[in-house]
């Protein structure tokens, strides 16, 4: 392998593995116990076997939007651009503690607030750097809003909690 082919396997390899540990992170937080299935929830809510291929493919595309924003940010920029993800990466993590660990779905609808807007600000500094990066987030931006909507729900059809 070349040296320049060998350069760039490096950040697919690490925008990969990055993304591997925070799907893996949240999938191992995530409880479907008696707790949550216990919730009232609408009728209109995705049958629970979708939410796994839903996050493989936002991931994936996270993982893309990274390394071409990386990629193509200057090299000054390159770590406050990971360091974006990475805090996107945590309030993610963040919001299954709290909905399924804390059983705190009305904290986790806050918290969801946070993890969209960071979805924006990913989507507005990747997006200097490469258009398609950020459009590889709108998906998961998406999915976001959607799920705070269901958080939302779910809050209103259980509260108090």
């Amino acid at each position: 392998m070349s040296a320049g082919r060998a350069s760039a396997v490096k950040p697919v390899a690490l925008a990969a593995a990055a993304a591997i540990f925070i799907a893996l992170l949240g999938a191992t937080i995530t409880d479907l116990g008696d707790w949550y299935r216990q919730l009232a929830k609408p009728s209109w809510q995705p049958p629970d076997w979708l939410f796994g291929p839903a996050w493989t493919l936002i991931f994936a595309l996270t993982a893309w939007s990274a390394l071409r924003g990386w990629l193509r940010a200057p090299v000054a920029e390159r770590a406050w651009l990971i360091g974006l993800f990475f805090l996107n990466g945590f309030l993610n993590v963040l919001w299954s503690l709290l909905f399924f660990r804390a059983q705190r779905p009305d904290w986790a609808l806050i918290e969801v607030v946070f993890l969209w807007l960071s979805i924006i600000w990913l989507m507005l500094a990747a997006g200097r750097h490469d258009r398609m990066a950020a459009w590889l987030l709108l998906p998961y931006l998406a999915w976001v809003a959607f799920a705070g909507y269901l958080n939302l729900t779910v809050v209103r059809l259980n509260a108090p909690f």
